[in-house]
């Protein structure tokens, strides 16, 4: 048996994790052919069948079900091993985050295990609703937000873009007229969003066949086939939407925003550094 290489079981469990190569790719931050030639390594160093290949994805064999708990505990034991240092698992206290719920569902919520492994003290408040979440009046510590600061008393820093486009459901699509689209639009409370506007140019002024107040209504409705909607990319991956088109000019900067009188706080630090590095690995799948 040939010697096995650590990197392949990290994509040994992302396969078994996501089920496809693009997905799992992604995760992992490398190209696909990448992947599976680390998968077929493994298979062959451990001269076994680990996956059943199906037009639709990877399903693990019997085999590879057997060793899936192995890898997870190689993982855990690895990631113990680079944990940081006793100083830095000693931090203690609570960290107020502010951001969009997209960010925070299918961004910073699937992450937040590894963080809590590494600062077991430390525990993170996520508040979504940031129409009230003010860092001026101290609502929260630090902020994940799509807007630059203007004024205040903070600290921030540009740290990845959050892409859209425009996205149906399978039916639509193959009923579509493009010349006489049904836009999901945005309430009135919202039309200040570059989504809201995007749309109301394609509108010109006719109406939208329906509007609503979140994001995932928005999805709901491409679900149901109600119409088209301007998602973010991040959100609509994660379901059987098909993306039309991308929209550049809805992309949304994102910015990591910290109290000025916080920035030397190790607790405030380590959530940051957590943050801005959270976006910056997952960058493909923002765009």
């Amino acid at each position: 048996m040939k010697e096995m290489i650590w990197d392949d079981t990290k994509a040994f469990l992302a396969l078994a994790r996501f089920g496809t190569l693009t997905v799992a790719a992604k995760s992992l931050d490398m190209g696909i052919a990448t992947l599976s030639r680390k998968i077929e390594r493994l298979e062959q160093s451990l001269q076994t069948p680990l996956f059943l290949r199906f037009q639709t994805g990877y399903q693990l064999t019997d085999e590879g079900k057997n060793l899936l708990n192995k890898a997870e505990a190689m993982e855990a034991a690895a990631f113990a091993f680079t944990k940081s240092a006793k100083k830095e698992s000693q931090l203690i206290g609570r960290v107020k985050v502010a951001t969009a719920e997209n960010l925070a569902t299918h961004l910073i919520l699937p992450a937040l295990g590894r963080f809590q492994q590494t600062y077991p003290n430390l525990h993170i408040d996520i508040v979504t609703d940031i129409h009230t979440a003010n860092l001026h009046r101290r609502d929260a510590d630090l902020a994940l937000r799509m807007v630059r600061p203007t004024n205040g008393n903070v600290s921030f820093q540009h740290v990845g873009t959050l892409g859209y486009g425009l996205y149906c459901s399978t039916h639509y699509q193959k009923e579509r007229d493009d010349a006489n689209d049904n836009f999901i639009q945005w309430g009135e409370h919202y039309e200040h969003l570059p989504a809201a506007q995007w749309i109301a140019n394609q509108l010109a002024g006719k109406e939208p066949i329906i509007t609503t107040t979140s994001v995932a209504t928005q999805v709901s409705a491409c679900l149901a086939g109600i119409g088209v909607a301007v998602l973010p990319h991040l959100v609509a991956q994660h379901t059987e939407l098909v993306c039309l088109i991308d929209t550049p000019e809805v992309n949304q900067e994102i910015y990591l925003v910290i109290q000025t009188d916080l920035t030397q706080s190790k607790r405030t630090r380590a959530v940051a550094d957590f943050l801005s590095e959270l976006v910056k690995t997952h960058q493909d799948r923002l765009n």
